[in-house]
């Protein structure tokens, strides 16, 4: 699915500081969201999430397929390749002053992050049972919680560190340290979530935020050179029988996030957080039907309690926001960039 057509013009975006990042998806930018004031829920916001979650869903099985033959480290090169192509149309209209912005160094230091992120996630995708490696990747927020005390400050008290402690205890479940069951491929997975939780600390670092399309086209963009080492230390062509699979996943990825970041600019991330989950449940339905990986009792467990945490520790800055909006005068609100 391409992204053809006009791009409308993007009002610049305020960044929250609830929002973060999902590695599978593919993304380098963490999700920007509309001002804390905005407390509705637009259906458009909802069906433009589910969207996002299908796609990066069906990104994963398409991921899969490849891995018949390629390398992780390639997939996600070509993912990077193709996913560019799909984005350039977004530059009709604006043309390439969409992509001037005086953040740039800031964009190659989350890319550098992110794509970190990508290549473990896509390694996790390909290595681990698919349910698995999405259910993990849900523990980024926890990593974030941790890393915004100690990097940035903030102060959080015990109902936010009760859920972070109920989340890793949810991870614990599923990893199973010390057991037969302990797969160590499982460890790859939380570097990944990991790693999207530091791109996401640095989004908490900014004061302003970027177009939509200037994030989708520009991050596209530059993972394609980013991605390109890794991928030539396991470099072959592909057959052609691989090649559907790459550009799918390419044409899957950047519809993702297109579409969450307009889900974004419509309401809060924490309002949407839970819309956002329908990928595993997908995720966790095909890899049954296709590739006969039934769920274990604690990957569900684990995951359940992952997303409760995740869900608890979302709602729980949400609030917050709201409280420190409310105690701040109009005038002195920040003006986005």
């Amino acid at each position: 699915m391409t992204m053809a057509g006009r791009a409308r013009p993007t009002a610049p975006l305020r960044i929250g500081y609830h929002a973060r990042l999902h590695v599978l998806r593919g993304t380098v930018l963490a999700p920007i969201s509309p001002s804390p004031s905005v407390t509705s829920l637009p259906a458009r916001a909802v069906l433009l999430m589910l969207a996002s979650a299908s796609l990066f869903a069906l990104m994963a099985v398409s991921i899969r397929f490849a891995s018949a033959q390629l390398h992780p480290f390639q997939i996600t090169f070509f993912r990077s390749a193709f996913g560019a192509l799909f984005a350039l149309p977004l530059l009709i209209g604006p043309g390439w002053s969409l992509l001037r912005t005086p953040r740039f160094g800031f964009y190659v230091m989350r890319c550098v992050l992110g794509m970190g992120g990508m290549l473990a996630g896509f390694w996790a995708i390909v290595n681990l049972p698919l349910a698995e490696a999405v259910a993990l990747s849900y523990s980024s927020p926890l990593f974030v919680t941790i890393g915004a005390v100690i990097f940035l400050g903030e102060v959080v008290r015990r109902r936010r560190w009760s859920a972070v402690i109920a989340g890793f205890i949810g991870v614990l479940v599923i990893v199973r340290p010390g057991s037969a069951a302990f797969a160590p491929g499982s460890l790859v997975a939380l570097l990944a979530a990991g790693l999207t939780g530091a791109v996401t600390i640095s989004i908490k670092s900014l004061t302003g935020s970027e177009p939509a399309d200037r994030i989708v086209v520009l991050t596209t963009l530059l993972w394609v050179p980013l991605s390109l080492p890794a991928a030539l230390s396991v470099w072959q062509w592909p057959h052609a029988d691989i090649w559907p699979w790459l550009v799918l996943s390419g044409a899957l990825g950047t519809g993702g996030h297109w579409c969450w970041t307009r889900a974004l600019r419509l309401a809060e991330a924490s309002m949407l957080a839970p819309f956002s989950y329908l990928q595993l449940l997908i995720v966790a339905v095909l890899a049954w039907w296709i590739f006969g990986e039934a769920v274990d009792g604690y990957t569900a467990l684990g995951a359940t309690i992952i997303i409760g945490a995740s869900l608890y520790i979302a709602q729980r800055e949400h609030a917050l926001a709201r409280q420190q909006c409310s105690r701040t005068p109009p005038a002195r609100a920040e003006p986005p960039i």
